[in-house]
């Protein structure tokens, strides 16, 4: 009997996907609910096989009436035949992604059957302190922002005793955190979100890892409230976790207990900071506090708390299953392995491109993404998200990995790319840059709060060309005061926009 796969990720369901399933099912179809494959041009994409794990055939941007009238055929002209030899796929190199869009999301076989569970087999196989040097000699960095080695904060982690929560007498029941920083509210980034959605299993799986690496007990996954099909999906995923003994006080039957709760942020950008969110889960204003202490060593309750965005945690299973010097040997000087780059923006081809580190924007832009949807040419691209440096095309062929973006005056971030073309003013850019500072300031100090406030009256004063050398010296000298004072990067990196555009793009100031 053929088998149909339709995708539930939020982006597909906003082009009517749940629909496409519906009647599928209404004919009699066995229909299999997966996340997307990451080309979002094309959603709904619809798949087909003549069994579960057979080879898929699939249909772009079907509609209820490809359905209803029984359109979807070879010879349909959305039709794209064999999804996996799909030149936009078969050219990445997927270890985070591996079964996002292949498999349904909440089925324990499925995951299994692509792999799922081989990393925390694999390392509960070892001692902890041999996993976390299989997670150092990866490589493995921060996949956040920072690029912070990995294993380095679980090492310090796992250096800790265990502590009770702040507040409860030294007999109490002491503990470690594993929080995953879900909170993604980076501009033209959804790479988090798409992994949740697809294969949440891979983070629990991660987290269990991690866990038993630095000897924590308790796992919370700080989530962004915009997200509510990842909300659902994650914590139907807990529930099946526990039934399948992947969770709980005997972790695959085990002596090693270790157990995971979702919690949802209140819509601040600012809580994409560690200790912000550290405070917003003890239920206070989100607000970023000074280190030391490092979360590490004082965490979340005050107890040693690792903190990794979803990103990285999910590198983990792969790197444990098919080996830490694998994983190494992807990617280039210090940014070992794979980011999954995210195409938004004006692009034609927006969506999940999950390469090692070395591709260069240009790569992802032209060949991947088809270059602009409007078919200008590429004026800038932000990397990095709001907070991003603004790029010129003749930039673009720079590597996308750490310290070469650091050199360029840019930085890699979440590894997003919002795509601009000759049409974008840059110098509103600029200004809405400052401006989302001060909207999203957590307002604790000076240089964010106030700086981003006078950021905007300043561009609008050169906008005006009122007394533009002057205005352009305040500026920069504004920008510097925020980079050098700021407590967080919040105001820290808000100058980077700010002074790309200056630099590269400065006639738009006039």
């Amino acid at each position: 009997m053929t088998v149909w796969f339709v995708p539930r990720d939020a982006a597909a369901k906003s082009m009517g996907a749940d629909g496409i399933a519906s009647a599928l099912l209404a004919r009699g179809e066995e229909v299999i609910r997966t996340g997307s494959r990451g080309m979002l041009w094309l959603e709904p994409l619809v798949e087909c096989a003549s069994e579960r794990n057979g080879s898929r055939v699939g249909w772009s941007n079907v509609t209820v009436a490809d359905v209803n009238e029984d359109r979807l055929d070879t010879d349909h002209p959305a039709y794209l035949g064999e999804v996996d030899s799909l030149n936009y796929l078969s050219r990445q190199q997927r270890w985070i992604y591996e079964r996002v869009g292949i498999i349904d999301p909440l089925d324990p076989k499925d995951f299994q059957h692509h792999s799922g569970l081989a990393g925390l087999k694999a390392a509960m196989a070892m001692a902890p302190v041999d996993v976390l040097e299989a997670v150092k000699t990866s490589g493995l960095r921060g996949r956040g922002g920072a690029g912070f080695p990995a294993g380095i904060k679980w090492q310090t982690v796992a250096d800790q005793e265990p502590a009770p929560l702040r507040g409860q007498p030294s007999r109490a029941t002491r503990h470690k955190f594993i929080c995953v920083n879900a909170d993604e509210g980076d501009s033209g980034t959804f790479a988090d979100r798409m992994l949740m959605e697809g294969d949440p299993f891979s983070l629990l799986e991660g987290m269990a890892i991690a866990a038993y690496a630095v000897g924590a007990d308790r796992g919370m996954i700080y989530l962004r409230s915009e997200y509510p099909e990842a909300w659902d999906i994650l914590c139907s995923a807990i529930e099946v976790a526990r039934s399948e003994g992947w969770l709980g006080e005997s972790v695959l039957g085990s002596n090693f207990a270790f157990d995971v709760e979702v919690r949802l942020g209140a819509g601040s950008y600012v809580c994409g900071e560690e200790t912000a969110m550290l405070e917003s889960l003890e239920g206070r204003r989100g607000m970023v506090r000074a280190k030391p202490p490092l979360p590490a060593i004082k965490g979340l309750f005050g107890v040693p708390t690792v903190i990794n965005n979803v990103l990285t945690i999910a590198s983990v299973p792969g790197i444990l299953g098919r080996g830490a010097e694998a994983y190494a040997a992807l990617g280039c000087e210090r940014s070992r392995g794979t980011q999954v780059f995210q195409l938004a923006g004006n692009i034609a081809q927006g969506g999940i491109v999950e390469m090692a580190f070395g591709v260069s924007a240009r790569e992802l832009i032209e060949d991947f993404g088809g270059g602009t949807l409007s078919g200008r040419p590429v004026k800038a691209v932000q990397i990095g998200g709001p907070l991003g440096a603004y790029m010129p095309p003749d930039q673009l062929d720079v590597p996308m990995a750490y310290e070469a973006l650091a050199d360029a005056g840019a930085m890699l971030g979440h590894g997003g790319l919002v795509v601009f073309d000759d049409s974008a003013d840059m110098a509103e850019q600029a200004r809405f840059a400052m401006e989302f500072c001060a909207e999203e300031s957590c307002g604790k100090c000076t240089p964010c709060r106030i700086g981003a406030v006078r950021g905007v009256e300043v561009i609008d004063r050169l906008r005006q060309g009122d007394n533009i050398e002057t205005q352009t010296l305040l500026l920069r000298d504004l920008c510097d005061v925020m980079k050098q004072g700021s407590l967080c990067a919040m105001g820290g990196l808000t100058p980077n926009p700010v002074l790309s555009a200056l630099d590269h793009f400065s006639e738009d100031f006039r």
